[in-house]
């Protein structure tokens, strides 16, 4: 498995991320109803997405403030965001979202994409971690 030692713009990434998660995770847990009113987007929808982000910021954060990451996880990280965009376009076809709903949807789109990309250059940027090397017993 490939550890490596985040690069400044991996943690960066990784923060900014979790930011924006964590602020739309509040957004959809405290005004549901509303949101969903606006928004014409199922109330569990933006409950049960809003939890998982609340669990996805403490990865994150965690992550972040790694000394040492496994590069598989990072990866994972990056192709959640990637198929996080790809679940966003889906929605605006199966649901029937207002205009602003269509406008949420997009925004989390671009904004997941952005995401990815900066954490894949991160995890480019980000050199193998030294691993101490053990003596073969005598």
């Amino acid at each position: 498995m490939k550890i490596v030692t985040p690069s400044p713009l991996l943690r960066t990434a990784l923060l900014a991320d979790a930011c924006a998660s964590g602020a739309l995770a509040l957004l959809q847990l405290a005004l549901t109803p509303t949101l969903a009113s606006w928004t014409r987007l199922p109330p569990p929808l933006l409950t049960e997405t809003g939890l998982f982000l609340v669990v996805y910021v403490a990865l994150l954060l965690a992550l972040a403030r790694s000394a040492r990451l496994p590069a598989a996880l990072v990866g994972l990280i990056v192709g959640g965001n990637v198929g996080w965009a790809a679940a966003a376009v889906a929605l605006t076809a199966a649901l029937e979202p207002s205009g602003l709903g269509i406008a949420f949807l997009a925004a989390h789109a671009v904004a997941v994409l952005a995401f990815a990309a900066l954490e894949f250059a991160g995890l480019k940027a980000s050199p193998a971690a030294m691993t101490p090397r053990i003596a073969p017993a005598r």
